[in-house]
């Protein structure tokens, strides 16, 4: 490309505009669909279909095991798993600004298509916007997905009843510590990655071997502690969760006491927290291990009657203490 940097006319709608999308959005990400570039996509279904919207602002924009446009397909990808859907088309929405390095942008184009294919989704539609230097940090990025559901029964908080047991299928706090250690510029040798993975490949094979599994979240921004009281809450029921059962790195529990942090309220975007029937939790828990991704998936407790709408840890010094919602966001723009 002759512009080496975004201008405001690349999102003015004439020719720097129509090249951009011709010379590199289409060149990565093209399909039969995307490539009529109509105003709405067309997309026949007759199933029932699971669909979910997502923004993604991080800061900064790459981290160690990944990127924000890594990010934003893998995000999409999970919440439409969560719902118990396969996903299969998604849409992308660029706002750039001006004076992002084009080549800073070819390289998180090149992260989309790479997750989108190795997801088996396809981007169908899209926008692209540009705006003044100062109105945005250099690219914020907007995915819409739409998935096919694969089970007639539907995951809902509804389902969930005292007794069931709890499994998050691998090792929390990496995500946010990673965006952390490299916003900050930390002088820290963990080497922590971020656990930033498309989850459809786990746990749609989970989901059409087993009826076990009632409901699924991802527990993102407010980290494991957060999801689980949003679970609470809205089951009417409680939590026991036991701490030495919780997966949690070496290298992220050693980071998480020098920088003073709880990781069990760190961002995570490679994990899933699923409430399963407990006489069917060490299956669920046999199928998650086979695949890569779910490895050092745990049972990490337990729905029980009381006390309701909250989450006790048994901690390994044989006490308990409450696990409460997090106030305010400790660590602002992880995704």
């Amino acid at each position: 490309m002759v512009n080496q940097k975004i201008l405001l006319s690349h999102g003015g709608g004439g020719r720097l505009m129509h090249g951009l999308i011709k010379d590199l959005l289409l060149k990565k990400l093209n399909n039969p669909i995307l490539s009529e570039l109509a105003d709405s996509a067309l997309i026949d279904y007759k199933d029932k279909i699971a669909f979910t919207t997502d923004s993604f602002v991080v800061n900064p924009l790459s981290f160690s095991g990944g990127d924000i446009g890594k990010l934003a397909v893998c995000g999409t990808i999970n919440d439409l798993v969560m719902s118990g859907a396969r996903p299969e088309y998604l849409s992308l929405a660029l706002i750039l600004e001006e004076g992002l390095e084009i080549k800073a942008l070819e390289k998180i184009v090149d992260s989309i298509a790479l997750e989108a294919k190795r997801a088996g989704v396809y981007f169908v539609t899209g926008d692209l916007k540009v705006v003044e230097r100062g109105a945005a940090d250099k690219i914020f990025i907007n995915t819409t997905g739409i998935g096919r559901v694969v089970k007639a029964k539907r995951l809902s908080v509804k389902n969930i009843k005292p007794d069931d047991s709890i499994i998050v299928t691998g090792e929390i706090g990496q995500h946010g510590l990673a965006v952390l250690v490299k916003r900050n510029e930390l002088d820290m040798e963990f080497n922590i990655k971020s656990d930033c993975a498309a989850l459809s490949d786990l746990i749609i094979p989970v989901l059409k071997q087993t009826d076990a599994i009632k409901f699924m979240r991802d527990p993102t921004r407010g980290g494991l502690a957060t999801t689980l009281n949003e679970i609470a809450q809205s089951s009417n029921y409680g939590i026991i969760i036991d701490e030495k059962s919780i997966p949690i790195s070496t290298k992220v529990r050693a980071a998480c006491e020098l920088l003073g942090i709880d990781p069990l309220y760190v961002a995570n975007e490679g994990r899933a927290l699923i409430v399963v029937g407990k006489s069917s939790a060490k299956k669920v828990l046999g199928l998650l291990g086979k695949h890569p991704l779910g490895k050092n998936a745990r049972i990490i407790g337990k729905v029980v009657k009381t006390p309701r709408k909250s989450v006790i840890m048994n901690t390994v010094l044989g006490t308990q203490r409450i696990v409460d919602m997090s106030s305010a966001e400790p660590l602002p723009r992880i995704c």
